[in-house]
């Protein structure tokens, strides 16, 4: 489960977060490509903009589901400690 409190500097202030045990796999990055990017050292991603339309917040939700190591959180939803 991903954490808040270990959430990347870099993310987009708002619902939805990467936190440190992101792997850089990049699948968020391929899944949603409007809210996740790589960082600039490449070795993890992070949310640089949060969903706006509800076509945008589906395919983030898909990316949350489908994040390898469980690194894509949301505040107040099942995936935040």
């Amino acid at each position: 489960m991903a954490s808040f409190e270990e959430r990347f500097p870099e993310n987009a202030p708002g619902e939805f977060f990467v936190d440190d045990g992101c792997i850089g796999c990049s699948k968020c990055d391929e899944i949603a490509p409007t809210s996740f990017r790589t960082s600039e050292d490449g070795d993890h991603n992070y949310v640089y903009r949060q969903p706006e339309t509800a076509e945008e917040l589906e395919v983030v939700e898909e990316a949350l589901e489908e994040c390898p190591v469980e690194a894509i959180g949301r505040v107040g939803g099942s995936c935040t400690t």
